[in-house]
């Protein structure tokens, strides 16, 4: 991340990132793909963490419901990794590159939880349609979160749902 914030993104190499790491090149590419996907690692462990609360969520939840549960059970790892995610943040809005594959891991996230909210016997159509609205009440609560570390996660993800609520009457 030191690297990415002093040099900027693509004039960030690989070989760079190994040396600083303190082991070579071909270690990192043992365990990423490319240095685009250092910076997103977890991903998929995040999509199962969410996946499972939802599958846990209480069965008399609506869908939205049931995600805004699994949203609120994984605030204590994303708090942990704050002080990773905000300088990612700034690498992220710097660099074209990475927004698309924020993108990639926004669609990959609602395909996830558009399965689990399926295993909960919610309709495809239906199921797809929250999964998105979730997906996309989620990323303003955690924006807003990421701009205002004085009010956790939760409160925000609230305020959220709140809104989402008054858009719809």
């Amino acid at each position: 991340m030191e690297l990415f914030q002093q040099q900027g993104y693509d004039a960030t190499t690989t070989a760079e990132i190994a040396a600083r790491a303190g082991v070579t090149e071909r270690t990192f590419f043992r365990h990423f793909a490319d240095k685009r996907e250092a910076l997103f690692d977890g991903e998929e462990a995040f999509r199962d963490i969410l996946r499972e609360a939802v599958a846990a969520a209480p069965q008399d939840m609506s869908p939205l419901e049931a995600l805004f549960h699994a949203f609120r059970s994984v605030e204590p790892l994303l708090q942990r990794n704050r002080p990773f995610t905000e300088p990612r943040q700034k690498v992220i809005a710097d660099t074209p590159a990475l927004q698309e594959r924020v993108l990639t891991k926004i669609a990959n996230l609602t395909v996830g939880l558009s399965n689990a909210l399926l295993k909960r016997g919610v309709e495809e159509g239906t199921a797809a349609f929250a999964a998105q609205i979730g997906m996309a009440t989620f990323a303003h609560a955690t924006r807003a979160w990421l701009a205002d570390p004085t009010t956790d996660l939760s409160a925000h993800l609230a305020k959220s749902h709140a809104e989402l609520r008054r858009l719809s009457t």
